[in-house]
């Protein structure tokens, strides 16, 4: 630190960069997956319908459902299906005295207590008996909530790793005076060098969705990271704060009257799309349904709204009276969503979200290029000394099982969604402990050998899983890429498709590794030459010595 300032700087992204980046790796990796979280879930659940019907109709079909699955309940809500997710999701919340004390020893049955849901086809309006799994949405909580973690701290160490991660990326800004120079200059087969320009190259690439992604999750958990605002402002009732602050209605609290028929679901939303001036209702809740007071939300489509806060609009489901609408968002709360909407993107169209998932691929290379930077820089000061230091064997063990690593858990959660029984108890836990046994086993294998060849092996097993899984689909399902294709369903097609992708790359970087060989230093390319030229003298006096005899 004793250095100017440009090498202080070059000092802490090294460090901040280093200490979290394995962590950030797989922050960066299932943040990623999410922008496709309803294509995978969908992938993962092949029994779900493909069919699509009119919004009206799966309304209709939605609340049909519901008076016979759940007449007594105290609330519905209803997902609509989109053009994303052709199923429809409902949610509903029984009443207290419904609820049956739990059996000592007996696990409770999913939606057998106080809240149920059902995931239901709308062109028939039945309920859809799919395989349980957590699918697309396993790694959007994973990438804040590291699963077996308490969420609290889950959440807290992630925010570290984000702030982490900004300070790396403005001091890495500082750091490269040359930045443009170096998005365009790359020099393969140059050791140190050529890991040093790829890290650079894939930071430039994409250097504003790096700033963006990393600000912005932080800022999509600040009420918890800086709560005693809140606290101050609203002492005694910090929901009146969150009701106000996210500009949304809040749940009524008025008991139910008398029982009495609402009026067509078809009205109500005919109603709101009018009000709306044609924009699209992506799904509504009903409040004291079947009671005299019942009131509907009804709530508009993302679209291509930045902001994560959409409108909503309350009804009297008897009178079909407007009685309520979304506050209007102020200043804070309105910037607040737009950065929660730019972090999940959904109103992206399919290029834009490709160009997102993109920019999320080049980001996890800018992580992996920089912690294998920091082994490849140290490698030549232990090879001095004869020996290999306890840190550079940590960080080689780890570079391995989270750059290597990482894909093979990846895959392997989605072969354990296809393999594992679908009648099975907590089948969703079972996959998520797939998918860490994996991870597991390719971090305890590097802990034993991190070697070069372990490299090579982690991703030829990454490569064979990925690009294997289009035909573990076909062999399980009825929903693989000689079905998909012709039928142009191209969320399922594009799914395995992927998968081939990913297995062909993590093979050419699997062969690459088993053939590369490390750059010599220029001390070593000075003791060949000084070496070899010895070799030339000896040679050449001997040659002299001979003709002279």
């Amino acid at each position: 630190m004793k250095n100017g300032f440009r090498q202080s700087m070059a000092w802490l992204h090294t460090w901040t960069g280093l200490l979290v980046g394995w962590l950030l790796l797989l922050i960066f990796m299932a943040g990623t997956a999410s922008y496709y979280r309803d294509e995978i879930s969908r992938w993962m659940r092949p029994e779900l319908p493909r069919s699509s019907v009119a919004t009206d109709v799966a309304a209709v079909r939605a609340i049909t459902f519901l008076q016979h699955k759940a007449p007594q309940a105290e609330s519905w809500n209803v997902t609509l299906p989109d053009p994303r997710n052709p199923a429809m999701r409902m949610f509903w919340r029984n009443p207290e005295s419904m609820v049956k004390p739990p059996v000592e020893g007996e696990k409770r049955r999913r939606g057998g207590g106080r809240f149920g849901d059902a995931t239901v086809d709308p062109a028939s309006g039945e309920e859809v008996a799919a395989r349980e799994t957590r699918g697309g949405d396993f790694f959007y909580r994973l990438h804040f909530d590291l699963h077996y973690i308490p969420v609290l701290w889950a959440r807290y160490l992630v925010g570290f790793c984000a702030m982490f991660m900004l300070v790396a990326i403005i001091t890495g800004v500082i750091t490269h005076k040359k930045i443009f120079k170096d998005f365009f200059t790359f020099r393969p087969e140059k050791g140190l060098r050529s890991w040093l320009d790829f890290h650079n190259v894939s930071a430039v690439m994409a250097l504003p969705y790096h700033a963006m992604i990393t600000y912005t999750g932080i800022v999509t958990l600040m009420f918890m990271y800086l709560p005693q605002g809140v606290s101050m402002a609203y002492p005694k009732d910090e929901d009146a704060f969150f009701s106000e602050a996210f500009a949304r209605l809040a749940d009524p609290a008025e008991p139910a009257e008398g029982r009495t028929a609402s009026l067509p679901i078809q009205q109500l939303l005919d109603s709101a799309r009018a009000e709306w001036n044609g924009a699209q209702v992506s799904g509504f809740t009903v409040f004291r349904p079947g009671a005299a007071n019942a009131v509907i939300d009804i709530y508009q489509r993302d679209g291509k709204r930045l902001s994560i806060d959409t409108p909503s609009l309350r009804y009297n489901a008897v009178s079909g009276a407007l009685t309520g609408t979304s506050p209007v968002p102020g200043g804070a709360t309105h910037t607040r969503g737009v950065m929660y909407g730019l972090h999940l993107a959904r109103f992206a169209d399919w290029g834009l979200r490709a160009l997102f998932f993109l920019s999320g691929l080049v980001g996890c290379l800018m992580v992996a290029s920089g912690v294998v930077l920091w082994a490849v820089k140290e490698r030549p000061k232990h090879a001095r000394s004869g020996r290999t230091g306890f840190g550079l064997r940590l960080v080689d063990a780890l570079n391995i099982g989270a750059v290597a690593g990482l894909p093979i858990a990846f895959a392997a959660y989605f072969w354990g969604n296809r393999l594992l029984p679908v009648e099975l108890a907590e089948r969703s836990d079972a996959e998520a402990s797939v998918f860490f046994y994996a991870w597991g086993a390719a971090l305890l294998a590097a802990f034993i050998w991190p070697k070069r060849l372990m490299w090579a092996w982690q991703l030829y097993l990454g490569a064979a899983l990925f690009a294997l899984i289009p035909m573990l689909n076909a062999l399980t399902t009825h929903v693989h890429l000689g079905v998909t294709l012709r039928n142009g369903d191209w969320a399922l097609a594009g799914f395995d498709l992927v998968m081939l992708a990913f297995g062909a790359v993590l093979a050419y970087c699997g062969l690459r590794m088993q053939r590369w060989q490390p750059a010599l230093s220029a001390a070593e390319k000075k003791r060949q030459a000084a070496a070899a030229a010895v070799t030339a003298a000896t040679a050449a006096a001997a040659t002299t010595a001979e003709a002279s005899a």
